[in-house]
Order: structure tokens, then C-alpha cells, then sequence
């Protein structure tokens, strides 16, 4: 009785190992240095930091664990400090980088809070803050620009990536819609898009 041929088990290729934190103790100190860097939005110093400094994560996984830390309730940059801290860690790491993102910023952020109390009607520190407002705006454009590249390997297509984040920022930007239903209509479509492209 013929039998059939099977096809050869192909076994991919493993990852390039990443470089990781040493230790909890490096954990702390790296986001503590990253939180001290950040005013009014910290992803480009975030991006800057864990990709191209320290290479604890690639492009693409950079931007698929942001996505999740957007999604989940509470500050973005804190959910993937958490979640970075955990993939070496478990919970003691997911602790020690929740503390080095929050310990000495609040501190800072308390002392910072008393002074403006005092000066908030100074027309140079409103100007101030208004200056750092633009700045970390075009901080946070150029970090989406360089990270569009990694579009490419994502199982929508570049294309439908492009086309969802065009309805984003239509919806946001121009027609004014809450965050929350974005969120559900957007990336609900988004979700059920790529898990069919994955289970095909």
C-alpha cells in the first residue's frame, strides 16, 4: 500500500538572542534614568532607550508590546515597564521597574508641584511649559516615523496598518470621537483581522 509523502518538518531559524537587564537592581536604575528624561510623554525616550541603546526589544516587538500597554487602564509607559519587567523577571521585576519609573519622578514631580504653585501666573513659565509642549510633540512624530518600518513584517500588511491609522487619526484628531470607542471599534477590527490572517 503507497503512502504518503509527508512534508519535511521545517524548523525556523531561532530568535538573535537579545542583550536583558542584569539584575532588579538594573531594572530599577534603567527606568528610573528613563523617567527622569521624559517631560509631558516619555515614548520617545522609551523607544530610544530599550531599542536602540539597550536592545532589550526589537522594533517589531517594541511596538506590539506598546500596542498591548495602550489597551491596557493606566499609563502606558507604566504598563510596558511592567510587562518588560516581567518577561525577566516575573512579578519581582514587573515591582522593580513599576518602582524605578514612579519612585524618584514623584518626588520630583511633588517638589516641582510647590514651586509652581508659586509661579504658575509667571509668564515665562508659561511660556516654558508651552515651548515643552511642542517639543514633545515632534519627539513623539519622529519616534512614530521610525518606527513604521517595522510595519512591514506585521500580518495585516503595511497597508491596512496605514489604513487603520488613518481612521485613528480621523476619528480622533478631526472628528472628535472618545478614545475609549476608537479603541473598540478600531482595534476590535484590527484583532479579528490578524487572528484570521494568523489562523489561515
Amino acid at each position: 500500500m503507497p503512502t504518503t509523502p509527508t512534508a519535511p518538518i521545517v524548523t525556523p531559524a531561532p530568535a538573535t538572542p537579545h542583550p536583558q537587564p542584569s539584575s532588579l537592581a538594573d531594572l530599577f536604575f534603567s527606568f528610573t534614568l528613563l523617567a527622569l528624561q521624559g517631560f509631558g510623554g516619555v515614548l520617545a525616550v522609551v523607544q530610544r532607550e530599550l531599542v536602540e541603546k539597550k536592545r532589550w526589544l526589537s522594533k517589531e516587538e517594541f511596538v506590539e508590546e506598546w500596542a498591548v500597554a495602550q489597551i491596557m487602564p493606566g499609563p502606558n509607559v507604566v504598563n510596558l515597564s511592567m510587562m518588560i519587567g516581567s518577561r525577566y523577571f516575573g512579578l519581582p521585576g514587573a515591582l522593580a521597574a513599576l518602582a524605578g519609573m514612579l519612585t524618584v519622578p514623584l518626588i520630583i514631580a511633588l517638589m516641582l508641584a510647590v514651586l509652581y504653585a508659586q509661579f504658575a501666573t509667571h509668564p515665562g513659565v508659561a511660556g516654558a511649559l508651552r515651548g515643552m509642549s511642542a517639543v514633545t510633540a515632534g519627539m513623539i512624530i519622529a519616534t512614530g516615523l521610525k518606527l513604521a518600518p517595522a510595519l512591514k513584517t506585521n500580518p495585516l500588511g503595511w497597508r491596512v496598518c496605514l489604513l487603520f491609522s488613518a481612521l485613528c487619526f480621523l476619528g480622533v484628531a478631526l472628528l472628535r470621537l472618545p478614545l475609549a470607542y476608537i479603541l473598540i471599534c478600531l482595534g476590535g477590527a484590527a484583532c479579528t483581522l490578524a487572528y484570521r490572517k494568523l489562523a489561515a
